[in-house]
């Protein structure tokens, strides 16, 4: 299920994009001014932002400023044409201008997630660590080493999110959810993950006696800086 996060203090506005969305079977996380998205951006994977420019706290311009990597869409009564040329060159994907038809929204929101999917590809690195997207091995210092589809899951989960704990539940969640579902990973519990987690160490630990991976106990587990 793919996540939203909804930046805008109109409380009408906020609940009536957020109850299509949920229509539609998006998963939506709520921020009603800027110092909240900052710090729901930090503790969650976000696929898109839906964003207001004049909130509370910190503006949307600073926001569009301080995100990487994840499309956002403005959503602002903003209409001339200047301050479009403005956003969109400072990083917003897409712009649109209240009042909105809800099914143009939902259009927009297709085609930035559908963008968003082809770099989905992309092999993911950390440090020495590369991780192949495509043949779902892993390289560490050139040296290849073979992944099962389990592995490959909790690795390309804490690639892509190097500075977060990625808790045990979020794992054992993905691991499940995972694209072709097997008995061997319908049923979970924190003992898999963790001998799951120690044959990928041992992996590791065969071409290299460098530290990826570290243990955050009671939580999860996350990439050594």
């Amino acid at each position: 299920m793919r996540k939203i996060l909804i930046v805008e203090d109109d409380i009408d506005i906020h609940n009536l994009i957020k109850n299509v969305l949920e229509k539609e079977r998006y998963e939506v996380i709520s921020a009603y001014s800027g110092t909240e998205a900052i710090l729901l951006l930090e503790k969650n994977n976000i696929d898109l932002i839906l964003l207001d420019l004049m909130l509370p706290g910190i503006t949307g311009e600073k926001i569009i400023k301080k995100v990487k990597d994840i499309p956002i869409i403005v959503i602002s009564a903003k209409i001339a044409s200047e301050d479009k040329v403005n956003i969109l060159s400072s990083g917003a994907n897409d712009y649109i201008t209240k009042p909105f038809d809800t099914n143009e929204l939902l259009a927009r929101i297709k085609v930035q997630l559908r963008i968003n999917k082809k770099g989905e590809n992309k092999n993911l690195s950390y440090k020495d660590m590369v991780l192949d997207r495509k043949t779902h091995t892993l390289y560490i210092k050139k040296e290849e080493i073979n992944l099962t589809k389990i592995e490959y899951t909790i690795l390309k989960q804490l690639l892509s999110n190097p500075k977060e704990i990625i808790t045990k539940t979020k794992l054992i969640q993905l691991i499940s959810e995972n694209d072709n579902v097997t008995i061997e990973t319908q049923k979970y519990d924190e003992n898999a993950l963790k001998v799951h987690i120690s044959n990928i160490r041992k992996k590791i630990r065969s071409v290299t006696n460098d530290e990826y991976i570290e243990s955050v106990w009671g939580i999860g587990f996350k990439l050594y800086d």
